[in-house]
């Protein structure tokens, strides 16, 4: 047996033996039974394999990828030019957080301009599954590194929201795939204010530029401007600014205002990318506005 170097996803149905997704496999597709772009699915990390499968045993969440997802429309033509190094990558799997203060802010991070894969784009803060780690330790040591605010697992009440397929580069329209990935959003609860948090903040220049504790209202707003599609954007009074937290390269950092636009940006379908919140982060916010309206236990 190969032996295992990094965490990958597997996929069964019908109580199948879980096999290694392929890279050029679309994993929402691999269970729908049409064109469509959201199922629900379970999940289950065993053995350092992240296995997705339908079924009647297990929680079920819902996987979704984007309508223009590259991995969906890829032509066999184009898949057979992927170089094999980058075929032979697999599925990756990554673990985000979307961290719920106890007065209903959630934090976003920008990432470094630096970074190869997504640059400039607005996500919450997350990162890889190392070997034998749990979900849970992966999504608390990833917002560490990233954000230096640590959290004990027993303080957070960790919750899936959702699984997101993500495919670097977004679009067809600006190169093969390089990267595939599926990422965990989880839901961490604080039983601080984002006020009480900020003096914490410690980002990692390396990786995140700048921060931002988000509202419901602007959160709203942002989730409405779907991506791939030009609905009106539900602006709600918001103001034209924004206030951020920038992070200097020795990781200070420093109050300044962002014109909301950046906020409600959507991914261009063609020419390079822009600064904007990511269409995944777009998915897990709504599914975090939902939970808002969910009735106490």
């Amino acid at each position: 047996m190969d032996k295992v170097r990094k965490i990958l996803v597997y996929v069964c149905k019908d109580r199948a033996t879980p096999q290694r997704a392929q890279f050029v496999q679309s994993i929402t597709g691999h269970f729908t039974d049409s064109a469509d772009d959201e199922v629900e699915v379970s999940c289950t990390l065993e053995k350092n394999q992240f296995i997705l499968y339908k079924g009647d045993r297990g929680q079920r969440v819902p996987l979704k990828r984007p309508a223009f997802c590259p991995i969906k429309h890829l032509p066999a033509t184009e898949a057979a030019a992927i170089p094999q190094d980058v075929q032979q990558r697999g599925v990756d799997v990554g673990v985000a957080i979307i961290l719920q203060t106890a007065n209903q802010r959630v934090l976003l991070t920008r990432r470094a301009k630096e970074l190869r894969i997504f640059p400039n784009v607005w996500v919450p803060p997350g990162g890889h599954v190392e070997l034998d780690e749990t979900l849970l330790d992966a999504g608390l040591r990833e917002l560490h590194e990233e954000t230096g605010l640590k959290l004990e697992p027993e303080q957070v009440s960790p919750k899936i929201l959702g699984l997101w397929e993500s495919v670097f580069p977004p679009m067809l329209s600006r190169g093969l795939p390089q990267r595939h990935h599926i990422v965990i959003y989880m839901l961490l609860h604080s039983s601080l204010t984002h006020l009480q948090l900020q003096p914490s903040l410690r980002p990692s220049p390396a990786e995140v530029s700048a921060c931002l504790w988000a509202d419901s209202r602007l959160v709203r707003a942002i989730v409405s401007a779907v991506d791939g599609e030009d609905a009106e954007v539900r602006l709600d009074d918001q103001p034209d600014s924004i206030s951020v937290s920038q992070v200097s390269a020795d990781g200070a950092l420093t109050e300044s205002l962002m014109p909301l636009a950046v906020f409600i940006s959507r991914a261009p379908a063609s020419g390079p990318d822009v600064e904007r919140v990511s269409t995944g982060t777009k998915f897990a916010l709504e599914l975090w506005l939902r939970t808002l309206d969910e009735p106490d236990l």
